[in-house]
C-alpha cells in the first residue's frame, strides 16, 4: 500500500495529471466504465494531504473534460445514435436507460443533463439520447456547463475534505471519498426508481 502511495504522489507532482484528469473524465463521458469519478476524488484526497497536485487546477481539468467528454457523447447521438438506440434489445438495461433519458428529456430537458451527471450510466444515456433527438446545442452547452463544473467542484471538494479528515492515512480518504460517491449514486437511481414505480401503479389500475 505504501508503495502505491509512493505511486500516485509522484504522478500527482507531475503536471500531466492534469492532462489525465481531463482525458479521464472525459472518456467517462461515453464510456463510464473509466474511473473518471474516482480519479477526480484521489486527486482531491491527495491535494489536501501535502498540496499537490492543484485542488483548483483538478476542478478545472475534470470540468473541462467532463464539458468536452459529454459533447463528444452528444455528437454520436446526434450522428446517428438513434437507429443504435432503436437496436438495443428489449428488456435491457441500457435499453431501460435510453427510454428513462428520452422520456426525462421530453419531460425536463436541461435540468435532468445537470442532475444525470450524477449518475454515471445515465448521464451517457442523457447525452445520446439528446443528440439523437436533435436538443438545441446553445441549450446543452448552457446546461451541461452547470452540470460539468459543479460535478467536478462536487468530486474534488469530497476528496480534499476526505482528505483532511484522514491526513494521516489517504488510502482511508480515497476509500471514504468514492463510498460518498457511491452511495449518492445509489440514492438517486434508488429515487429514479421509486418515482419509476409510483407512477405505474396508477397506470396498472386504469
Amino acid at each position: 500500500m505504501d508503495a502505491l502511495l509512493d505511486l500516485l504522489r509522484g504522478t500527482v507532482t507531475s503536471p500531466w495529471v492534469y492532462l489525465l484528469i481531463f482525458g479521464l473524465t472525459a472518456v467517462d463521458a461515453f464510456f463510464p466504465a473509466v474511473p473518471g469519478e474516482a480519479a477526480v476524488i484521489t486527486a482531491g484526497v491527495l491535494a489536501a494531504s501535502d498540496g499537490h497536485p492543484s485542488l483548483t487546477l483538478v476542478i478545472v481539468s475534470a470540468a473541462i473534460g467532463a464539458l468536452v467528454g459529454d459533447h463528444i457523447s452528444y455528437a454520436i447521438g446526434r450522428g446517428g445514435g438513434a437507429h443504435r438506440l432503436a437496436r438495443l434489445p428489449d428488456g435491457s438495461r441500457r435499453r431501460a436507460s435510453s427510454e428513462w433519458a428520452r422520456r426525462a428529456v421530453d419531460r425536463r430537458g436541461g435540468i435532468i443533463l445537470t442532475t444525470s451527471r450524477y449518475v454515471p450510466g445515465g448521464r451517457t444515456a442523457v447525452t445520446l439520447t439528446m443528440g439523437a433527438v436533435r436538443y438545441p446545442r446553445r441549450a446543452f452547452l448552457l446546461y451541461d456547463s452547470i452540470g460539468a463544473v459543479t460535478w467536478a467542484l462536487y468530486c474534488g471538494l469530497l476528496g480534499y475534505f476526505g482528505g483532511l479528515a484522514f491526513e494521516r492515512d489517504p488510502v482511508k480518504g480515497v476509500l471514504v471519498g468514492v463510498g460518498l460517491s457511491v452511495a449518492v449514486t445509489f440514492g438517486l437511481e434508488g429515487i429514479r426508481w421509486l418515482r419509476r414505480r409510483a407512477h405505474r401503479r396508477p397506470a396498472d389500475r386504469r
